[in-house]
């Protein structure tokens, strides 16, 4: 079983917090005594206290724990960090204000690390009224499809899952600048930059005519 609580996490936390032993005590309710014997490994913080424990050393119950402390650079929930978590096994789509810790059908999520498109996954986008329509010419087979296409700005996210034999394509309403995603359930995640409104990129779209 992994340790409950170590005292090299506490020491190291409070430490880095610029807290005094005495300090940390009084925050938590107990003596300083009582610290240097959790940081000396002579005892360990009763369960009642790791919540005010963690609230004090500013981490999570979690990271407290676990001893996975993680520098959080997410704390301002600035959509244009979004980060995108899908499942191998069922295709789930998980979408975050920034990194996180997510985990689907037993599988620990890693984040999704968005690429330039290669020729394979050419992103073309045409505006029509006031919608985008985006596109890509991709197979979508069971085996190798497009999951989904995501157009996410400082103003909101907007999601379209797609499926195998419907069409690598969707329109959504268009908004503030910002970035299109589209997911390759085979070569992982792509990403554009939103056109400028007066211009289509990506050059013609697959399955239209020239105009």
């Amino acid at each position: 079983m992994a340790s409950y609580l170590t005292a090299e996490t506490i020491k190291a936390l409070r430490e880095q917090r610029g807290l005094t032993q005495r300090a940390l005590a009084d925050a938590v309710g107990v003596t300083d005594k009582a610290i240097s014997k959790w940081e000396s490994g002579r005892g360990l913080p009763d369960i009642s206290l790791v919540e005010q424990l963690s609230a004090a050393l500013g981490v999570s119950v979690a990271e407290l724990l676990t001893g996975d402390v993680r520098q959080n650079a997410n704390r301002a929930a600035n959509l244009m960090r979004s980060k995108f978590y899908v499942c191998p096994v069922c295709g789930n789509v998980i979408h975050a204000l920034g990194e996180g810790s997510f985990s689907c059908c037993g599988v620990q999520l890693a984040p999704c690390e968005a690429e330039e498109p290669d020729d394979a996954h050419a992103i073309a986008v045409e505006r029509i009224e006031d919608e985008w329509y985006i596109a890509l010419d991709h197979p979508m087979t069971k085996e190798h499809h497009i999951s989904f296409i995501a157009y996410v700005s400082t103003g909101g996210i907007t999601l379209v899952k797609l499926y195998p034999e419907q069409e690598a394509a969707a329109r959504i309403r268009m908004g503030m600048s910002g970035a299109i995603f589209a997911y390759c359930n085979r070569h992982g995640l792509f990403r554009i930059r939103t056109p400028r409104r007066e211009r289509a990129v990506g050059g013609r779209i697959p399955g239209k005519s020239a105009s």
